[in-house]
C-alpha cells in the first residue's frame, strides 16, 4: 500500500478525535451542493465510486441509496474519522456496497486499497480546501478515472461575490478549522484536464459561496513534455 503521509494523518486525528461525533449535524448548513453532485454523479451500472475524503460516510451511505447497482469506495487519511465511516456503515442496509479504507490523496493506488484498477466516478466534496497538495490530489484523482470516468468536485468558492465583511468574517471562520478555499481551482480544474486530455468545466454557486467542477471523458491524447 501507498504511504500514507503520517504528518497529515496525525493532524487530522487530532482534530476529529472529538468533531466526528458531531460532525455531520453542524455541516450540514454550510458545505452546500453535496447532495446536488450526488445526484448529478450518474454512474453507470454496474459502476466504480470512489469519495477522497470521506470522513463519516455521510455521503457514500445517501449515494449508496440512489445507485444501488453501484460499488462506492472511500479513502480518508484520518484513522478517527474512519471510525465513525465503518461503524455507520456496519448500521446501515447498504453496507455492503460502501468499502472504506485510510490512504493519502495524492498516492492512493485503487489496486492495492480495493483490488480494482479503475473507477468510473470519483468525487471530493470540500476536502481540497483541507489537503495543503490540493493540486496533486486532483491530479491524481484524474489518472485514477476508467476513460470515459468522471471527476466530480464542490468546495468553497473564492466568495468575490459577498460583501467585503461578510467575505472577510467567513474566510477567517473556516481558517479555525483550517479551512482555506481555493481561490485557483478554477484554473487548475481546467488545466488538470487538458494535461490530461480531457473535459472540464466549471460553475459557482450563489455569491461564489460554493464552486463545483468536472473533469470528464477523454476528448484527445494527454499532452507530453514535448507538445
Amino acid at each position: 500500500m501507498a504511504a500514507t503521509d503520517t504528518t497529515a494523518a496525525s493532524a487530522m486525528d487530532g482534530m476529529y478525535r472529538h468533531q466526528r461525533y458531531i460532525y455531520d449535524l453542524t455541516r450540514r448548513y454550510y458545505l452546500l451542493g453535496r447532495d446536488q453532485l450526488i445526484n448529478e454523479l450518474d454512474p453507470p451500472v454496474p459502476g466504480s465510486v470512489l469519495e477522497i475524503g470521506c470522513g463519516t460516510a455521510r455521503n457514500l451511505l445517501r449515494a449508496a441509496h440512489i445507485y444501488p447497482a453501484t460499488q462506492f469506495y472511500g479513502l480518508d487519511v484520518s484513522e478517527e474519522m474512519l471510525k465513525t465511516a465503518r461503524a455507520a456503515i456496519d448500521r446501515s442496509h447498504v453496507g455492503d456496497a460502501i468499502t472504506v479504507a485510510q490512504a493519502d490523496a495524492t498516492t492512493f493506488s485503487p489496486a492495492e486499497l480495493f483490488g480494482i484498477r479503475k473507477f468510473d466516478r470519483i468525487f471530493i466534496s470540500y476536502a481540497l480546501s483541507m489537503i495543503p497538495p490540493w493540486e496533486a490530489v486532483i491530479d491524481r484523482a484524474v489518472t485514477q478515472l476508467a476513460p470515459r470516468g468522471e471527476l466530480h468536485i464542490v468546495d468553497f468558492g473564492t466568495m468575490a461575490s459577498m460583501r467585503p465583511l461578510p467575505r472577510r468574517a467567513m474566510r477567517a471562520w473556516l481558517a479555525r478549522f483550517s479551512v482555506t478555499p481555493r481561490l485557483d481551482l478554477e484554473s487548475t480544474i481546467h488545466e488538470t484536464a487538458k494535461r490530461h486530455g480531457r473535459t472540464a468545466s466549471f460553475s459557482h454557486g450563489r455569491l461564489d459561496y460554493s464552486a463545483i467542477a468536472r473533469i470528464g471523458v477523454c476528448s484527445r491524447k494527454p499532452q507530453t513534455a514535448e507538445s
